[in-house]
Order: structure tokens, then C-alpha cells, then sequence
């Protein structure tokens, strides 16, 4: 009951002075909301990460060349010729661990048909390649085996280059010149859209790999391959299948220690590692910037206090000589400076709420609401409120009666 009467006579003293008390809470409703939006915008970045990396494949392993060294000037990763189509034929016959493989033959080429033209990459693949990549097709068909093996001049298209160059559909069927040499539509891939990078997914032809090895590059660079892309049968032996194909690769290469490997595998969980880490380092750097506007706001409640207790030096006076004591006038005080924090930390809960739903609907962003870490803000607000109250307080409690009924 004592503590209940403390509370109201609190918010009768905070309610007194309605404009005061609200610029006084402003410095913890803008750090409670900060935080939870600042950490909200970072767990939806994280997230989208997340599922971004997984639309890039089922168990996703990538195996890449080397880099390539003349005389003493190393190249970047991938610059050396070490992979084979004979490489991806020797893996299908000797991995167990994996479910699907491609290898992947790049150029970027000028393509023409339909209504235009348009600069975009051009893949040579396999069929498995879309259940490795986790692509559909929208319209039509893959290619065969049977279309690698005879080279045969045909392709699949991404859905933003139907939308540039056959913008009224129908681009099933139509002819396509890449450099110059014709292809025939046979599928379009249905649509991914962008990645957490801005990267568009469907800007690219995909076609038979031996058709854009010898086709397109000319047998320039022999059999060598740009990548093989490789499914592991499960999330969980992703790493048991890495060892295994370099152990496969190894011995395919005539390379007796893994240091002196040709070849680089990434892994999708080591992507996914590295672009979550890097996400929750942001976003606890961005709730930690965030969080400071919670200690400004304690110092002006601090602040707003002092000159409270200033205000008021004849009412703690009197108080004190009706018989309050001194921890009822300290209670007193530091009631009021939790409640002002508690106050502005369910105000900066409620707009923090409404920020990430106006971002949701207005941007690109999804931000999360955590509710532990709402919870924590919330509970920090009030702690900020002893913390920064309980001088004020402190001081209030410890005025002489005598001399506080005799202030003007």
C-alpha cells in the first residue's frame, strides 16, 4: 500500500508538469526505439541473407581453380586452368556423398532477338544444374544429355532477359544470336529476383556446357571448366563430401598434400557463415550506437530531476517535518525518475513498432522485432532510471528540514 501510494503521487507529479516530463522521457523513447529498430533492420538483413544464400542451391559446394602465378605475380582466385569436364565425369563416378553435379563454362556475350539486344552471361551447364541451383522452369524445357553431348545450339533464358527481349511473352521457340551464333530457345527459368546484394538472378542464358566450350569460347581454353557446382546429399555431410571430393580431386591431379591443391571448394554453409557473422557484428554495432541515446536520456532525467529537487526543496521540507522519513523522501524521488524511464520505454516500444511496420511496407527492408531484445530495452529503461534517479533522490532525501522550509 505504501509503495502504491508512492506511485501515485509520482504520477500526479509527473502529470503535473505534462510537457517537462515528455521532453524529459524524449531521451528514452528515441533510445528505446532506436534500439529495437536498429536491431530489428539487422536480424531482417540477417535473415534475408540467409534465405539468399539458400535459393543458391541445395547443399550447395562450389569447386573453383586455383590462382595462377608467372613469373612471381600471383593471380586472384580462379584465374588458373585446373578443372575439366574429364574432372566432373571422374567425380560422378567416384563421390557417394553427392547427389548432383555440373560444371560451369562463363562468358559474358552480346545476345540479340526479339524486340533488342542485350549484353548478359552465358552458362554452359548441365541439366542437374537447376536442381543444384534450386531453378525452375517457368516455360518449356532443360536440355538433354543428349544436347550437351551433340553440342547442339540451343538455350534457356532467365526471366529478365525474356522481359527485355520478348516482352510480350512467348519467347519459347524464338531465336537467340550469341556472338554472333544462333540458338534456339527451348525454356525460361521462372523468376528469383534479386539478392541481398542488388544482384539480379535472372540476368543470365543458360546453355549445354560442351556447346558454350566449344561454341562460344572456340575450344580456346580446351576442356578446362570456370567452376563445378556440386549438391551434397544432406545438410548434414556437407563437410564429410567436401573431404571426399578433395581427396577425389587430389589424386585425380597427381597432388600429394592438400596445400599444394589446384583447386579452392567453398561450401554454402561457409558463405552463409561468414554473411551471418558479419550481419550480427552489424547490428550489434548499430544497437550499441543505438544505446547510447538510452544513457543520454538518463543524464536529462538526471538533469530534470535536480531541478526538481531544487523546485521543491520547501515540500521535502515539509514533508520531513510531518514525519516522512528519510528513505520516503529518497523512494519519493527515484519513483518518479523510474516511472519518467518506463514511461518513455513503453512510448519508444509502441514507435518502434510502428517504424518497422511503416518500413516493412515502404521499403525493400523486413525488419524482425526480437522480443527479448524489446524486452531488454524496456527493462534498461527503468535500470537507467534507478541509475540516473538515485542521486536526485539521494540528495532530496538528505536536505535539512530546517533549512528546506526556510528556502525562497
Amino acid at each position: 500500500m505504501k509503495l502504491l501510494r508512492i506511485e501515485k503521487v509520482a504520477l500526479s507529479s509527473i502529470f503535473r508538469n505534462r510537457s517537462r516530463s515528455l521532453l524529459t522521457s524524449l531521451g528514452i523513447i528515441i533510445g528505446v526505439c532506436s534500439v529495437i529498430v536498429m536491431v530489428a533492420v539487422g536480424e531482417g538483413s540477417q535473415k534475408k541473407i540467409e534465405t539468399d544464400i539458400s535459393s543458391m542451391g541445395t547443399n550447395l559446394l562450389m569447386i573453383r581453380p586455383g590462382s595462377s602465378s608467372y613469373q612471381g605475380v600471383r593471380g586472384g582466385a580462379g584465374s588458373r586452368e585446373s578443372l575439366t569436364m574429364d574432372d566432373c565425369e571422374t567425380l560422378r563416378e567416384q563421390a557417394t556423398l553427392v547427389q548432383a553435379i555440373s560444371p560451369s563454362v562463363s562468358t559474358y556475350a552480346q545476345i540479340i532477338g526479339g524486340s533488342g539486344n542485350w549484353n548478359c552471361k552465358v552458362e554452359g551447364v548441365s541439366p542437374e544444374y537447376l536442381e543444384i541451383r534450386n531453378f525452375e522452369i517457368e516455360q518449356g524445357t532443360m536440355f538433354t544429355e543428349k544436347d550437351i553431348a551433340s553440342r547442339k545450339k540451343v538455350a534457356v533464358i532467365g526471366k529478365t532477359i525474356e522481359e527485355e527481349l520478348f516482352p510480350s511473352g512467348n519467347a519459347v521457340g524464338q531465336k537467340l544470336r550469341i556472338n554472333n551464333t544462333p540458338f534456339t530457345i527451348i525454356g525460361v527459368l521462372a523468376e528469383k529476383g534479386n539478392n541481398s546484394m542488388g544482384m539480379d538472378q535472372d540476368d543470365f542464358v543458360l546453355a549445354p556446357s560442351m556447346t558454350v566450350l566449344y561454341r562460344l569460347k572456340g575450344g580456346k581454353y580446351g576442356s578446362y571448366v570456370n567452376m563445378i557446382y556440386v549438391s551434397a546429399v544432406s545438410d548434414d555431410v556437407i563437410d564429410e563430401a567436401e573431404v571426399e571430393l578433395t581427396t577425389i580431386l587430389l589424386r585425380a591431379h597427381k597432388i600429394d598434400f592438400e596445400d599444394d591443391a589446384d583447386f579452392t571448394i567453398r561450401s554454402q554453409s561457409e558463405i552463409t557463415d561468414f554473411a551471418t557473422s558479419t550481419a550480427s557484428t552489424l547490428t550489434l554495432l548499430l544497437g550499441a550506437i543505438a544505446g547510447v541515446s538510452l544513457i543520454v536520456g538518463g543524464i536529462g532525467i538526471m538533469n530534470i530531476m535536480l531541478v526538481s529537487v531544487t523546485e521543491r526543496t520547501r515540500e521535502i521540507g515539509i514533508r520531513i517535518s510531518v514525519g516522512a522519513r528519510t528513505n520516503d523522501v529518497l523512494l519519493q524521488f527515484l519513483a518518479e525518475a523510474i516511472t519518467l524511464s518506463l514511461i518513455g520505454g513503453i512510448l519508444g516500444l509502441l514507435f518502434a513498432m510502428i517504424i518497422t511496420m511503416i518500413l516493412s511496407k515502404l521499403t525493400s527492408l523486413t525488419p524482425m522485432i526480437n522480443p527479448a531484445i524489446a524486452f531488454i530495452a524496456f527493462i534498461f529503461s527503468g535500470a537507467v532510471g534507478i541509475f540516473f534517479g538515485y542521486y536526485p533522490a539521494k540528495k532530496a532525501s538528505e536536505l535539512n528540514p530546517i533549512d528546506a522550509l526556510h528556502y525562497e
